[in-house]
């Protein structure tokens, strides 16, 4: 089996997938926090007892491949897996090779799997792809039909923006992210959960548009990311979620570099 691994700012995704080229079906995926830090021990056993709970066999995974755009964890979960496994994983970046055409130095590898996944995944459907991804950023990443990056928009994430709100805001608890019952709120937190679903709603459907304009063409839109699910259902203008759409492209990326 192969073992995908996107490791993220907040979180930590992994998946497992039959080692095929022609199977992206993933077995299995859990997510786990980017924080706090773990010493190379603490994730040994952190992976172990995961793979018990899950009862994942680890002389199963054959090979590892990592994206990663937080460089200091990179090492430590290689070397964990490493110490595990006994296999060295595959590190995919921007350079790695695939079917995709971009220009850029500054491409994550989070944004560089989502566009291959989606070229490779929708080029069926004849048109420009654009997925939208509800990570720690909020992301959306546009790739035409002939596998050129087009480009790409980064706004603050949701969660940022909740945080960053109750964090200035005195006599607040913890709100939930859910719809309101109405755009209109009587109680602070119902105001609050309009502002943050309805607000950051209105701005995934406005750029959507905007790239539509732009390019003078009606892009097929990917939802993924940890809150695509509380998003998805609210608006015409995404047609298709899938939350492991960036651990597929990881797939897709060690397929062409192995």
């Amino acid at each position: 089996m192969l073992l995908t691994i996107n490791i993220g700012n907040s979180s930590i995704r992994f998946g497992l997938f039959n080692n095929n080229h022609y199977n992206l079906k993933c077995n299995r995926s859990w997510i786990i926090n980017s924080t706090p830090y773990r010493s190379l021990d603490e994730y040994i056993l952190l992976f172990r007892n995961i793979y018990h709970q899950y009862g994942i066999l680890s002389q199963l995974i054959q090979n590892i491949v990592i994206g990663s755009v937080v460089p200091p964890l990179t090492n430590i979960v290689e070397q964990s897996l490493y110490e595990i496994h006994k296999i060295k994983p595959l590190i995919v970046d921007r350079y790695s090779s695939s079917p995709i055409k971009h220009y850029s130095h500054q491409l994550g590898s989070d944004l560089y799997a989502n566009a291959i996944a989606a070229y490779t995944l929708y080029n069926n459907n004849k048109n420009t792809t654009l997925v939208v991804d509800f990570g720690t950023a909020l992301s959306l990443t546009c790739i035409d039909t002939n596998g050129i990056l087009k480009g790409i928009i980064i706004a603050p994430g949701v969660n940022s923006s909740l945080t960053a709100l109750i964090g200035n805001t005195a006599q607040l608890s913890q709100i939930e992210l859910k719809k309101p019952p109405s755009i209109l709120g009587l109680y602070t937190e119902t105001c609050i959960q309009s502002g943050i679903i309805y607000g950051y709603l209105s701005m995934v459907e406005g750029l959507i548009n905007r790239v539509n304009e732009e390019l003078k063409t009606n892009c097929f839109v990917i939802a993924t990311g940890g809150l695509s699910h509380i998003y998805t259902p609210l608006t015409k203008k995404i047609h298709i979620k899938d939350k492991l759409h960036t651990i597929k492209g990881l797939k897709i990326l060690f397929d062409y570099n192995n």
